[in-house]
């Protein structure tokens, strides 16, 4: 974790901070002296961290966006939709949303930390290598609206100098639960240090970072830019091995797609895509 000196000069905007992982960082992050402005559409059930402020506030609100992020150094947009919905649930807060957090960052001159998602790669099957430049094969609806705020960062820093730090969260839980997160799972602390050092790093550009633990297992997603903030990951999914292994869905197109159930839901093919 970080020190009382290594803390950000500016304040940190979190979106989404009334969500599990939202509300997680928040207590993290102010427990290491960070102030923090708080915002979600939903009440902030917790007990409200020391040296934080909460807005109740819709990411659709282009106007309160931008007055929340005002004299903040870095925007942590955990908010918005985040499981699998119909389209027309997920384009307001996803696709608008990160527009009004792109601009707002452009006009205050502060960087992006962008909870995107593994999901973007999630129609590769599982055992495929996909790197970080690897085409994107989003597994629905929720997948493209990150596919899409990855494309609104590489646009902002491209066109605007905005800096981002895409990180592609796999399965962010206290503890893996099934036998996949043996090796998708990121554990609570390897975030907090891993957006601790998003926030921190000197310069970043625009670059994606694969979210997960050190996982033995983890051999489909390779060819991050962790070196550039000084990441690496200390937790491990191994140790529940033994409890969870063999633990699936027994779905077969859950089984085959590194998405899981999100390329099941509203799946109508009646046979699987080629690699």
């Amino acid at each position: 974790m970080t020190t009382i000196s290594e803390r950000p000069s500016k304040p940190v905007l979190l979106t989404g901070a009334s969500g599990a992982l939202g509300t997680m960082l928040a207590q993290a992050l102010s427990a290491q002296g960070w102030q923090l402005r708080l915002t979600d559409r939903l009440a902030f059930l917790a007990a409200l961290p020391d040296g934080a402020a909460f807005t109740l506030a819709d990411l659709e609100d282009e106007a309160a966006i931008r007055s929340l992020a005002e004299g903040c150094g870095t925007i942590l947009h955990f908010g918005g939709v985040s499981m699998e919905e119909p389209f027309d649930a997920v384009l307001g807060p996803n696709i608008r949303g990160v527009y009004h957090v792109y601009e707002a960052a452009r006009q205050v001159g502060a960087r992006v930390v962008f909870a995107s998602s593994h999901h973007v790669a999630g129609f590769y099957e599982r055992g495929v290598t996909v790197t970080a430049d690897s085409p994107m094969r989003p597994d629905g609806y929720y997948a493209l609206s990150k596919t899409y705020g990855e494309m609104m960062a590489r646009l902002y820093w491209d066109k605007h100098g905005v800096e981002s730090v895409l990180v592609r969260i796999g399965v962010s839980r206290p503890q893996p639960t099934e036998d996949r997160m043996l090796t998708t799972w990121l554990s609570h602390p390897d975030l907090v240090r891993l957006v601790e050092r998003s926030v921190l790093a000197e310069a970043v550009g625009c670059i994606p970072i694969w979210g997960v633990s050190n996982n033995r297992r983890m051999t489909w997603w390779q060819g991050d830019a962790r070196e550039v903030i000084g990441w690496q990951p200390q937790d491990s999914a191994d140790p529940h091995a033994s409890a969870i292994e063999g633990l699936t869905s027994g779905d077969p197109v859950a089984e085959r797609y590194q998405g899981a159930g999100f390329c099941r839901k509203y799946y109508t093919r009646d046979l699987p895509a080629g690699r």
